[in-house]
């Protein structure tokens, strides 16, 4: 799972890019460079952990909305993650023990592109939306999809919570099934 500390270091390193990069701006007629820098701690991102989605939308895409697990979700105020896991309710994608995380954040899928700890497995769609399949490279149990939203993106992660057992499936077909399904679910 991503901790708290590799999320930090995301939103640390999205800051100091910002910083870098500077502001640009015009001296005796020539175009400096530019650079957007946003505000991650005043983007509202949206909450999958507080009824956003639903039982009904979570049970029909095959999730229990019973065994929801709060990874990160402050009770207060805009945070730049909202992430919530839930364990799957049938073998629809795979078999095996595993949950199925939605990550609702102000990052970007360029910054999901850059990272450094992360291996992009390939280029792909949700539905309409452009996204990208990653890995951690520290993590084999687990395998993300990324997909663009106004607020930043969303990422569905699917991982296996165990080495016990019967493992059938590939994570990440697996994580594109399920992003694909909930991708309706969500905001554009």
């Amino acid at each position: 799972m991503r901790s708290v500390a590799v999320m930090r270091a995301v939103v640390c390193g999205a800051i100091a890019a910002g910083a870098l990069a500077g502001c640009g701006e015009s001296v005796d007629g020539s175009a400096g460079a530019t650079t957007t820098v946003r505000d991650l701690d005043t983007i509202e991102v949206f909450n999958p952990c507080r009824g956003a989605l639903s039982d009904e939308v979570l049970t029909s895409v095959g999730l229990d909305p019973a065994t929801k697990g709060v990874l990160t979700d402050p009770p207060t105020g805009v945070s730049s993650w909202r992430v919530c896991n839930w364990i799957p309710l049938d073998d629809r994608y795979g078999s095996g023990r595993r949950t199925v995380g939605v990550f609702s954040t102000s990052h970007t899928l360029t910054e999901a592109r850059e990272k450094e700890s992360a291996v992009v497995v390939r280029e792909t769609t949700v539905n309409s939306r452009t996204a990208l399949v990653s890995k951690e490279k520290d993590d084999p149990d687990a395998c993300y999809v990324s997909f663009e939203a106004e607020q930043g993106m969303f990422e569905v992660r699917t991982s296996w919570l165990s080495s016990e057992g019967p493992r059938v499936g590939d994570l990440c077909e697996m994580s594109e099934k399920y992003a694909a399904a909930l991708e309706p679910h969500l905001p554009k």
